[in-house]
């Protein structure tokens, strides 16, 4: 009996010792599939990814080399059709990129400066500033204008605190298809088939114009005739609150700022609207520069250099923006001029590409004004 007892008991032990093994093959198994799993998952959440310039931008964004940019400019629509960075850099030696996105909330913008400083230490934010008379509600009604933001980001827990801090807990959606944005993208398995997504694996792919955009068009209206005009009318309460915030983690973290507003077509209430911005950004210390207010320093003639009337410049228009820009800049900052260093090759080829295109842009503007051909206006 005793001798059955032991053999009982050493076969049960064996027993258990194999399952004990089959049991760690399988929790090895697993982890290595759900390794194998993510390690797909990234990439092809990055190429399935709506594609375009705000896409192109930010991935132009994250290939740039770390610690080469001068400036981060950051903001919506009015930043990367204004703003010529290869003319800065062609004519400045000065690396300026836009990290921006369409309707951009001013409620993203702390979020993306650290975004940025995870590879950059720029010496001069640039804040444009249009979207501040905006109701937050209302923008927050289209997530498109916060998925410009979150779904161009890379994976990281920075991108998770900029969802928590724009997406409501409440939101029908729910957080989990902007943590996972691949659940609303999953049907765009076309972009497998583009060469150009497969550049966007890793989200890691230059821009050749460092994220500038062209406009050819053209979309002609009065120049608006409350430039410069006095008074002030208070911001929507929630976006004041996000601008000194925002002035609050600048001046913490002792990071230089610009703030900005393009000229625009703009109305009396927004004008009054940036002089009370001022106000708050001037006892920070922040300079404001409201373009609004040099239409005759600038040269912008609103019936030629915008391309959709009013809200957004073409190319001629952006030139004169540029040109006023780099003038603020060289009377009030002081930026090494990095042209002629090897590591800087890139910028010299992103100059010569915009120069090229932009002698096509030209004789394209100059000609729809000759015959009357202007942009059309969306429904």
């Amino acid at each position: 009996m005793m001798e059955k007892s032991k053999v009982s008991d050493g076969s049960t032990v064996s027993g258990e010792r194999r399952e004990r093994r089959r049991n760690i093959g399988i929790a090895v198994q697993v982890i290595v599939f759900l390794g194998i799993f993510l390690l797909l998952l990234v990439p092809v959440s990055y190429m399935v990814r709506t594609n375009g310039d705000v896409k192109d931008r930010f991935s132009g964004f994250y290939a740039e080399r770390d610690d080469t940019l001068d400036i981060v400019m950051i903001g919506s629509s009015p930043v990367f059709p204004y703003y010529i960075s290869p003319k800065l850099w062609g004519e400045m030696g000065i690396t300026m990129y836009p990290l921006s996105s369409n309707m951009q909330r001013p409620a993203a913008m702390k979020y993306l400066v650290e975004e940025a400083e995870k590879t950059q230490s720029p010496g001069l934010y640039i804040f444009e500033m249009r979207m501040f008379t905006i109701e937050d509600s209302g923008l927050t009604e289209n997530m498109a204008y916060t998925r410009g933001v979150t779904d161009n980001m890379k994976y990281s827990r920075q991108r998770i605190r900029t969802i928590q801090a724009l997406v409501p807990e409440a939101d029908e959606e729910g957080r989990l298809s902007y943590y996972l944005d691949i659940i609303k993208y999953h049907t765009n398995w076309k972009m497998l088939a583009l060469p150009s997504e497969w550049a966007n694996m890793a989200y890691h792919k230059r821009s050749p114009l460092k994220g500038y955009t062209f406009k050819d068009e053209v979309g002609p209206q009065p120049m608006p005739d409350c430039g410069g005009a006095q008074g002030e009318k208070a911001i929507p309460a929630e976006q004041e609150a996000y601008l000194v915030d925002l002035l609050d983690f600048l001046q913490e973290n002792k990071a230089e700022a610009l703030f900005i507003v393009s000229p625009y077509g703009e109305s009396l209430e927004e004008q009054q609207m940036f002089n009370y911005m001022a106000e708050i950004v001037s006892s920070y210390g922040y300079s404001f520069v409201n373009m609004n207010n040099y239409y005759e320093e600038i040269g912008i003639i609103f019936e030629e250099d915008f391309a959709d009337y009013g809200s957004h410049t073409n190319a001629i228009g952006a030139e004169k923006c540029t040109d006023f820009l780099e003038k603020y800049l060289q009377e009030h900052y002081k930026f090494a001029d990095k042209r002629g260093q090897e590591q800087y090759q890139d910028w010299d080829e992103a100059y010569e590409l915009w120069q090229a295109q932009m002698e096509t842009a030209r004789e394209t503007i100059r000609d729809r004004i000759a015959r009357g051909e202007y942009a059309e206006i969306e429904e």
